[in-house]
């Protein structure tokens, strides 16, 4: 696996990306019974030569299904795949074994896919490679054993689109598996991840598909690659991907004459590039455009939503060019994640937007006189990014807090400052930041340590409007002590008057 790329490489990488969801861990290599992938899901794209934990990024984004980004040969002519075609890669529980096995524990799975951009150009993609169909089938099986899963991908673009003898290799080694897996009580999903046109598949992938019916394979999902057209036009992403998904469900149809149109469309996958693909600005996708597809997809009940990927979904490039590492768009990290995560299981309905606040650090003391400081940070929960306002309170006499910015777009950071002054009074306090917006408000506290202010900190108990007192209870309120001179409830101290309830004792 290349870990430099050209745009166009990249860009089928992304399209490769587009597999599916589903890993789980078997040290037995048995043929157990996989937990099967959801009706609809979210499957963004890993890449797995990164060094990066899957597990790890998937409970950061929220993304509980991955597709992980490639199997290959380590050179043409040979019939074992690894990892990226690494020989220190291999098919085995060492490699992403314990990952996947806490990305299943967490309720998600993965789904491995074969080929990607540098496999299919470089005849390491395993059915371009080998030519025994026996042992196609075998690497198959190892993969789906040794890591327990449920769905198989086959990434297949550029020059294995036209390798006419491994596609047939490749179908017919991918029906010996589905066999095997029936015979088995196991059951086994194939996806194929293809490049298009705005229109629906070119006639190369229209011809696998067929090679795929003509042999009985079961083909599940076609996952296309909307993005990377390189045709020299203008471009509405979104509407692109709609007519290029009906493209494919009308040659779905047309193979697949039983099938009834809730059943073609669960046979389509939608993989994306968010931001900047590789042909450059005139193919921006979108936060807005995401939106709109999520929506569709919905709508229709596709089966597979998918980007390539899931390291690129962050804004530390805006107004750059496509990379794998970033969007080149501006946008708060895992913007899209967070737009496509609510369609797994069923996403019957537009995620909610919401936000978290906290504090860096939630803690800090000072001398009177001194200022501290904290870093106020939010970030996107789910939907979309939205203006969050920030306010504070509960900072005690002598302390002025202040915000700077006073509002951010969730995802972005805020500076509070809170500065003391001589008059002071010792103690800790509890200062609270407020971020609102219009799906509600958030919290979060600093403990603040006053030292060498002057004067003492209240020390009896705050005075509460449902509390009963009687005679002689002492509480503390707006920085005075008060002392109950009878039986009462719900009267505040400071308002009864020099003949009332409560004895003003004196600041504290």
């Amino acid at each position: 696996m290349r870990l430099m790329r050209s745009f166009r490489a990249a860009l089928t990488a992304a399209v490769t990306a587009a597999a599916s969801v589903g890993l789980a861990l078997s040290s037995t290599g048995t043929a157990q019974a996989a937990t099967p992938l959801p009706s609809h899901v979210f499957a963004p794209y890993f890449e797995a030569w990164t060094g990066e934990s899957p597990a790890a990024l998937s409970a950061q984004s929220g993304a509980k299904h991955l597709t992980m980004a490639f199997l290959q040969t380590a050179s043409k002519g040979s019939c074992t795949p690894y990892w990226n075609g690494d020989t220190s890669m291999p098919i085995a529980a060492s490699t992403f074994g314990s990952d996947i096995r806490t990305i299943q524990a967490n309720g998600g799975d993965v789904i491995p896919s074969f080929g990607g951009y540098t496999a299919d150009t470089t005849g390491t993609e395993i059915a371009d490679s080998c030519t025994d169909v026996q042992q196609i089938a075998a690497a198959y099986e190892k993969v789906i054993t040794t890591y327990d899963i449920s769905r198989l991908d086959m990434d297949i673009e550029v020059d294995s689109l036209d390798n006419t003898t491994a596609i047939d290799r490749r179908n017919k080694a991918i029906k010996l598996v589905e066999d095997w897996a029936a015979a088995s009580g196991r059951k086994v999903e194939i996806s194929y991840t293809l490049p298009t046109t705005t229109q629906g598949l070119a006639d190369n992938g229209k011809a696998l598909l067929r090679n795929a019916v003509s042999n009985g394979t079961r083909v599940d999902v076609v996952n296309i690659m909307t993005f990377d057209y390189y045709d020299n036009q203008p471009h509405d992403m979104a509407k692109d991907t709609q007519t290029a998904a009906q493209g494919l469900y009308n040659t779905l149809a047309s193979l697949y004459p039983s099938k009834t149109a809730a059943q073609l469309w669960n046979m389509v996958g939608i993989i994306e590039m968010p931001g900047v693909d590789d042909f450059g600005p005139a193919e921006t996708f979108s936060l807005a455009n995401a939106t709109t597809v999520y929506n569709w997809a919905v709508s229709k009940g596709i089966n597979t939503l998918s980007f390539w990927a899931l390291q690129r979904d962050n804004g530390s490039c805006a107004g750059g060019a496509a990379a794998d590492n970033c969007s080149g768009i501006q946008q708060n990290t895992w913007d899209f994640t967070h737009i496509f995560a609510p369609f797994t299981g069923g996403g019957s309905t537009t995620p909610s937007n919401d936000f978290s606040v906290a504090l860096s650090p939630a803690s800090g003391s000072v001398t009177a006189g001194q200022s501290a400081t904290a870093t106020v940070k939010t970030a996107v929960t789910q939907g979309a990014a939205q203006k969050v306002d920030l306010s504070v309170s509960g900072v005690p006499a002598g302390v002025t807090a202040s915000l700077s910015p006073t509002s951010v777009t969730a995802g972005g950071s805020s500076t509070l400052t809170l500065a003391t002054t001589s008059a002071a009074v010792s103690g800790t306090y509890t200062v609270t930041v407020t971020g609102s917006s219009a799906s509600g408000s958030h919290t979060a506290t600093y403990a603040l340590t006053v030292t060498g202010g002057n004067g003492n900190q209240c020390t009896a108990a705050p005075w509460a409007k449902d509390k009963i007192y009687t005679g002689g209870q002492v509480v503390s309120h707006n920085d005075h002590n008060w002392k109950a001179k009878w039986w009462t409830t719900g009267e505040e101290p400071g308002t009864t008057g020099q003949w009332g309830v409560w004895q003003d004792l004196g600041a504290c």
